[in-house]
């Protein structure tokens, strides 16, 4: 086959008119699906407010405003919301301008006085972007508020902590889940960060360079609600790193709750036997009737991975893109970061769900920690204290009774006995123990352990009430932010929509 004939073939194939079936297919059409589901009500918004500034701004008489107002007016959006791409348009904005012109003349036409696809695109994909956001950070405050109730429950529920994948410490079930949730703190405050920079106005950039007519972009940032203005047009079309921001967050925030589900799929083992799980949120095998797979967490696992590859792909798409007009590529990449936080909100929803309802086994928990030589620490302090010797003495000794037992096959610090430790405490310093026998087993117990760190961040029950106090305080002033955040928006909105209506009722 020579070379006209593929090229005979592809134009058969393809078409010669724009747009191309293989482009439409690959690039127009899901792009157009996503508009139409997610960027219609920006876009008029949109339009309402730059009508609204180029009134005042006495670009369009006022009977000009109330002609495209009231063909604004007419637009059927459920329409456009069900109805397929069309290639006789090359995206929904132009399919809307033409219906638009259709509907109230050619004066119609004005409404893209002094402004751009770029410039209006970027706004509708920061709109858009930011109510994700403020959903997804209404539900992390959701689940911190559920871990906070259920910490209260367990300040005195004594486990091992570990390091290294190894028994550590005693410590108490609320001590980690203050842990995860100061670490959704962090989380939500990345968050505020990221919505500050997307909550950025970039209309009156126009396509780059901003526009010889005189618009008023302050008057646009305010009837849409942005907190402020991307001074540099260039910067506002081109800017992409808004976008890269709240990807980084929302993946971060992945990861972080990554860990802790590994941690609760280990603690849901027989092994392990930390707690049950209820019943809504395990699945029986089909084989094996004695089965309660753990589904919910193992699923939370694997779809946390799959939020911080959708967001992972959100960064690969960005790197190298030229720093120019970024509109287009936006349009592929936005579903990437929309997925992820669609997702993530449906998972701190199952989590929160699976925390609260889960019965915890405590009284395993604490044998674990008393069969265990995880309060070893405390006994080596506790020798510093009474003996008056160096903590690398003490740890020496108790580290000398330590394999001793276990040369000895005991499995834990319950066969260690005074009359050891006192033996290995004449080797190290060449004086016999001072400290009581009650006091000495005294030391060995989790409880007591978990009892005397009193510091700042440590385990104590009555440490941890006052930490948990606390963080509820702090619920308070997070959902204030969010709370004048969207309420923000809700009242531009509803502005908008009595700006269009009073265009309306001039008829």
């Amino acid at each position: 086959m020579f070379f006209q004939d593929y090229r005979n073939r592809i134009n058969a194939e393809e078409g010669i008119q724009f747009p191309s079936n293989s482009y439409r297919q690959m690039v127009l059409q899901p792009a157009y699906n996503e508009a139409r589901q997610h960027f219609l009500e920006a876009m008029v918004q949109i339009h309402i407010a730059h009508l609204k500034m180029l009134e005042e701004q006495k670009l369009v008489t006022s009977e000009e405003a109330r002609q495209i107002g009231q063909a604004l007016k007419k637009l059927d959006l459920d329409y456009y919301k069900t109805h397929d791409y069309s290639p006789q348009f090359e995206d929904l904005f132009f399919r809307i301008e033409n219906k638009l012109i259709e509907l109230g003349g050619d004066i119609s036409g004005n409404l893209h006085i002094g402004r751009s696809r770029n410039d209006m695109g970027i706004a509708i994909y920061r709109m858009t972007l930011r109510k994700k956001m403020l959903t997804l950070m209404q539900e992390l405050l959701h689940l911190r508020s559920t871990l906070i109730a259920f910490a209260e429950e367990h300040v005195k529920t004594i486990m091992i902590g570990y390091t290294h994948t190894q028994q550590a410490q005693p410590t108490t079930f609320a001590h980690y889940l203050k842990a995860v949730i100061d670490q959704l703190t962090r989380d939500f405050k990345r968050m505020q960060a990221a919505y500050t920079t997307i909550n950025r106005s970039s209309m009156g950039a126009a396509a780059l360079t901003t526009t010889g007519f005189p618009i008023n972009r302050e008057r646009m940032q305010e009837l849409l609600a942005f907190d402020e203005l991307i001074e540099n047009a260039w910067d506002a079309v081109a800017g992409a790193d808004y976008i890269a921001e709240a990807a980084s967050v929302v993946q971060l925030a992945a990861l972080n709750l990554g860990r802790t589900s590994q941690d609760f799929l280990l603690w849901a083992t027989q092994e392990f036997n930390a707690f049950q799980l209820a019943i809504p949120y395990v699945q029986v095998s089909s084989i094996m009737p004695q089965k309660r797979n753990p589904v919910s967490i193992e699923h939370t696992r694997s779809l946390l991975s799959a939020v911080v590859g959708d967001t992972g792909t959100v960064l690969q798409m960005i790197h190298n893109t030229p720093f120019g007009d970024i509109v287009d590529t936006e349009d592929d990449m936005q579903p990437y970061l929309w997925r992820a936080i669609d997702r993530l909100v449906g998972i701190y929803k199952l989590f929160g769900s699976l925390i609260v309802t889960m019965n915890v086994n405590k009284d395993s928990l604490l044998k674990r920690a008393q069969n265990s030589f995880a309060t070893v620490t405390e006994l080596a302090d506790t020798l510093v204290r009474s003996e008056r010797i160096s903590f690398r003495q003490a740890h020496k000794i108790v580290s000398l009774c330590v394999n001793e037992l276990v040369a000895n096959k005991e499995e834990s610090l319950a066969s260690l006995k005074w009359q050891l430790a006192n033996e290995k405490a004449l080797h190290v310093t060449g004086s016999p123990l001072k400290i009581t026998e009650i006091s000495f087993y005294q030391a060995l117990q989790p409880e007591y352990f978990v009892k005397v760190r009193t510091l700042k961040g440590g385990p104590a029950p009555q440490t941890m009430r006052t930490s948990l106090v606390e963080a509820g305080k702090a619920s308070a002033q997070l959902e204030q932010w969010l709370t004048q955040k969207s309420q923000a928006i809700l009242q531009a909105e509803e502005q908008l929509e009595k700006i269009l209506q009073r265009w309306d009722e001039h008829v």
